[in-house]
């Protein structure tokens, strides 16, 4: 083993060296990593043979490899439309960010000080959106354009019913011209709230006028691209009290009147367009905006103005920073529940072509339009094109069979949407040039056996948008918007912005069950290759055979690291695989009439983003006490269990737990759930502690999800993207989700479920995990597993001196730590004097007050090597110490080093200082500081400020 210890990925990835591994093991007291495992996890639960799957390959043998699969994807010109297109992406955006650790490794901007460059980019797109719908506030992005309008019904069901305005037994209307998918997901949020749907044009609202409508959605433009004007429908629903949600088409609000100035209460839709490729379904940052009064209910994440401590300006989470831990079984939004790296990547594109730039884009999409129209409709005697009024889709009927043009459209590389046999849409972007509408010219002219010959436009053409519905308000009036249209000047602000925020190319960011683990550059090349960015998501099954060998591979490998029979890969966040996991068990139950089972149990030692999950389910949350061990307290769970038998629909655990432990007992308490009609759902956050070491089935778990951006690699991208694939077993499987595009089945059942808009969620970045399984192969897997709980306990041992370490089985943690911080509250000092003062050592707070309020959760991954861990425990002794001098009298419990952390530059070179501390202690309190420094850019922010002061776009 030590021979090739550096030859091939595994021990690029894993951060200790072979002499390193034997030292800590030393520290431990232990000869062996297998002796430790056998100490650390239960015998009972440890797998007994290895996994079945692909031996590793080099890193060259893997580019090879993923590049001849790559090939296999056809890239045909698309013009499905039905919310995604063809795009440019700015080259200096794609090398500058995309391509970029400092953007794509950072985590959600908790720490405000050491993420100013992040969020400053995300107060840029909220300010981007807000402008272009006409609204007042818009949140950092969504998951995706139907999961967000899902969000946005469920805002305005949540609004109505806690002013009273409403009871149950209402309903919701969906106009049939919005996005199929979009209503699908609806479809399944509906479900699971007991929300009735209504499906029919918008133009017979009216018919309903005796429902109990709260809500409407509808489209601009629509799916098939016609404009309407919604005045009508917007003053009945304005004096029915009628909740109006607006999915819109981002670009083409450069055009069109803006939904905010026509009454809209919320405006949903993608940035897809801005320069953000299809990749087979995304990433892609869906955008949310709405007015003041549902700036309270608003789900995700707000970026607020605030200010330091020196009243400079700075930028932080706003509203729902502490949601979940505060509310618990009471939160209703994921702040994971984000797309932060294509959402900052639209900013981006925004800043880059200005708004004089966004008008030029959409009025050449909009002419080539209008173009393509005249010249079908000259050309073709029996092609009429039905939108009177559309923005870059055209819709048209036909005599002849569709099926027809399709095999001459395929055969000639170019997709179309069908509607039936004599409808069509094509949609055009920015993109589209001359030559492509001749090449579309060229397809009907071959399926009409005409001549080559087109009738030349002389005239001019008449406009599409309705003039009613010009927009003639300003936008991107910010002097940000202005400023950065040359590349050098937009690649000099970006990487100023870079500066501000610490990611993994600075330090280790220890945050528990969050996994901040290596994103090796290997995994991340393919998505820039062309054959993965380019492909429409709703395509020809023949045309993805790249993406199909990937997507059934990784579907292959995750069932093995599992155990489980059945996957979905559809949710596109961890938070949307905790929900699609509990709408399966929803499901399930109500196919044997039990569908009065709503009760979740959560004990508070799982994952913190449960309860907001169950509740989005329709479930009623019940919390489980844990004991002082921080184990799963038996008797509160028996308790909880006997006196909702009868409605119990899940317990929600997560394993090991959030108090970094393998409880013994787990599987005994799982049959009681059985026993009683509940199922079991796992939490996979903490996967990244039984890969290759435990199967989740052997525990007697019925579903539980993984964080491909945990456990599996996928950078977290400064708050997403993500991945939250869901695993089931066998009794469960026909009740995982579906999709109306997807490639192989058909929608089949009435109540078929349906969470992302499109079949595989955010695809082009499910590459990344299969290369991360494929290079480390089944015993690379393992090792990384027991690599993590290795550095883990490191820690411990190395702390346990100079901080109370919470919990622990047999004196061994798992993969995380906690670290008690709440003894040093009677000298003044609070769990997060710590983690601001970490900034000042140039490292990344750990999880705090999570999963128990007023201590740290610390989880180091196994790509840390020993000396980044040694740096990092280093830390903490010299803070702990720093503590102890304020409770020797050294310094005040006020005017101290932790009070006033961190301490940036800027306060650092003032010609007042007027603290009892030295400036070197404030800046440099190790001697390796000064060659690793990270200045913080700004000083601690006033937190409340920001909240009762509440600006979210730039002024």
């Amino acid at each position: 083993m030590k021979e090739d210890y550096r030859k091939n990925f595994c021990f690029r990835h894993i951060g200790p060296s072979y002499n390193e591994v034997h030292d800590m093991l030393k520290t431990l007291e232990y000869c062996s990593i297998n002796k430790f495992i056998k100490k650390t996890i239960p015998k009972k639960i440890r797998l007994k043979k290895k996994l079945n799957l692909p031996n590793s390959i080099s890193e060259y043998e893997y580019l090879n490899h993923i590049n001849k699969i790559s090939k296999k994807n056809k890239i045909y010109r698309s013009y499905i439309g039905l919310g995604y297109k063809n795009t440019i992406t700015p080259s200096v955006i794609q090398r500058n960010i995309l391509e970029n650790p400092g953007w794509y490794t950072p985590y959600t901007p908790y720490q405000s000080e050491i993420s100013q460059g992040r969020l400053e980019a995300l107060m840029n797109f909220q300010t981007m959106i807000s402008n272009l719908t006409g609204m007042k506030i818009s949140n950092a992005s969504m998951l995706d354009e139907s999961t967000a309008a899902a969000d946005a019904m469920y805002m305005i069901y949540q609004e109505k019913i806690k002013n009273k305005k409403i009871t149950k037994n209402y309903y919701f209307f969906v106009s049939n011209e919005i996005l199929p998918q979009t209503f699908y997901v609806l479809k399944t949020r509906c479900f699971g709230l007991g929300i009735n749907i209504i499906k029919d044009s918008h133009k017979n609202l009216y018919k309903y006028k005796e429902k109990k409508i709260f809500g409407l959605l509808i489209s601009y433009p629509s799916s098939t691209g016609m404009i309407y004007d919604y005045n009508e429908i917007i003053d009945f629903s304005k004096k029915n009290d009628i909740s109006i949600i607006v999915s819109a088409d981002l670009l083409s609000l450069s055009l069109l009147k803006p939904p905010g100035e026509w009454g809209a209460d919320v405006v949903v839709g993608s940035s897809q367009s801005f320069g953000i490729p299809m990749g087979y379904g995304g990433p892609h940052a869906a955008f949310f905006s709405t007015n003041e009064k549902y700036k309270r209910f608003i789900p995700g994440r707000i970026i607020g103005m605030s200010v330091d401590v020196t009243n400079k300006k700075a930028f932080r989470m706003a509203l729902q920073t502490r949601e979940q831990h505060i509310k618990r079984e009471r939160a209703t939004s994921n702040i994971c529940t984000s797309q932060v790296l294509p959402a900052i990547m639209a900013s981006m594109y925004a800043l880059y072509h200005g708004k004089k730039g966004l008008i030029k884009i959409a009025e050449s999409i909009h002419t080539h339009t209008k173009k393509l129209e005249l010249l079908l409709i000259n050309n073709f005697n029996d092609i009429n094109q039905l939108n009177t009024f559309y923005f870059d889709t055209i819709k048209i009927k036909t005599n002849f069979i569709n099926h027809k043009i399709k095999e001459v459209a395929e055969r000639k590389k170019t997709n179309f949407r069908y509607i039936d046999q004599n409808y069509l849409t094509i949609t055009l972007d920015e993109t589209t040039s001359t030559n492509d509408i001749n090449h579309i010219l060229s397809i009907f002219y071959e399926v009409y056996k005409k001549k080559n010959i087109k009738k030349i436009i002389k005239k001019n053409i008449e406009n599409r948008i309705p003039y009613s519905l010009k927009r003639v308000s300003d936008f991107l009036t910010h002097e940000v918007f202005y400023k950065y249209h040359s590349e050098n000047e937009l690649m000099r602000y970006i990487k100023r912005l870079e500066k501000k925020d610490l990611s993994l190319n600075h330090s280790m960011i220890p945050l528990g069950s969050c996994t901040m683990k290596l994103n090796a550059s290997t995994e991340l090349f393919p998505l820039s290759q062309y054959e993965w960015r380019n492909i429409h998501p709703f395509v020809p099954e023949n045309q993805s055979n790249g993406y199909n060998i990937i997507i059934k591979n990784l579907k292959k490998y995750l069932k093995e690291i599992t155990g489980f029979s059945g996957i979905s890969l559809q949710p596109n966040s961890g938070a949307q695989g905790e929900y699609t996991g509990l709408m399966v068990i929803k499901h399930y139950h109500n196919s044997i009439n039990e569908s009065k089972r709503n009760i979740a149990l959560i004990p508070s030692s799982s994952h913190g983003t449960n309860p907001a999950s169950a509740n989005m389910a329709g479930m009623k949350v019940i919390l489980i006490a844990t004991k002082n061990d921080g184990t799963i307290d038996k008797n509160d769970f028996l308790k909880k269990v006997k006196e909702n038998k009868d409605f119990l629909s899940v317990l929600m655990i997560t394993y090991p737990s959030t108090n970094g432990i393998y409880e013994t007992h787990i599987k005994e308490l799982i049959d009681i759930i059985h026993e009683n009609g509940g199922q079991v759902y796992m939490d996979g956050a903490n996967m990244n502690a039984q890969v290759g070491l435990i199967k989740p089935v052997y525990l007697g778990v019925d579903v539980c999800h993984l964080n491909l951006h945990k456990t599996f690699a996928i950078p977290h991208g400064g708050g997403g993207p993500g991945m939250g694939p869901i695993c089931v077993d066998t009794h469960l499987k026909k009740f995982l989700p579906n999709h109306p595009y997807h490639p192989f089945k058909k929608m089949e059942k009435k109540e078929m479920i349906t969470v992302s808009s499109s079949p595989y969620g955010s695809s082009m970045i499910l590459i990344i995990s299969y290369a991360y399984i494929r290079l480390l192969g089944p015993y690379g897997l393992k090792k990384c597993t027991e690599i993590s709980i290795l550095n883990a306990n490191y820690i411990k041992e190395k702390l346990k001196k100079f901080y109370k370490i919470l919990y622990g089985e047999n004196n061994e943690v798992a993969h995380e730590l906690i670290i008690d911080c709440r003894i040093f509250k009677s000298i003044g000092i609070e769990v997060i004097d710590i983690a601001k003062r970490m900034m000042d050592y140039s490292y990344h707070a750990p999880t705090i007050s999570f999963p128990v309020e007023g201590c740290m959760m610390i989880e180091p991954t196994e790509s840390e090597s020993k000396e980044e861990l040694d740096r990092f425990i280093e830390t903490l002794i010299s803070i702990r110490k720093e503590i102890q001098e304020i409770k020797d009298g050294n310094f005040s419990k006020t005017e101290n080093v932790l009070k006033n952390a961190p301490h940036s530059i800027d306060t650092l070179t003032h010609s007042n200082w007027n603290h009892p501390y030295s400036r070197e202690k404030a800046a440099y309190p190790l001697y390796w500081v000064r060659d690793r420094k990270f200045w913080p850019s700004v000083n601690r922010i006033n937190e409340g400020y920001g909240d009762r002061n509440l600006i979210c776009t730039c002024i």
